[in-house]
């Protein structure tokens, strides 16, 4: 079984995300915004996901649901980065 190298890579720069934005965020406006960048990264990974033989399955299909998965696993990286920063005060 392949190590999910995009997957990771998503949750930490989620992390990162959450932990360098300053002061607690407003989860709702965290939300959105983990959205954005989520769907944009997503494409981008699930694209060279698709290109380098990668995805989950192959075609549009795949590579949709890979977007899915990694727009959620970076909203997920970025309320952890927030909780992490939350405890750091």
């Amino acid at each position: 079984m392949a190590v999910p190298w995009f997957e990771i890579i998503i949750l930490v720069i989620g992390i990162i995300f959450g932990y360098v934005r300053p002061g607690k965020e407003n989860k709702w406006s965290l939300l959105k915004n983990g959205i954005i960048i989520g769907i944009i990264l997503g494409i981008i990974f699930g694209i060279i996901s698709f290109f380098l033989g990668t995805g989950f399955f192959s075609g549009l299909i795949g590579v949709f649901i890979s977007i899915v998965i990694l727009v959620i696993l970076f909203i997920i990286g970025v309320f952890i980065g927030d909780f992490l920063e939350g405890m750091k005060k």
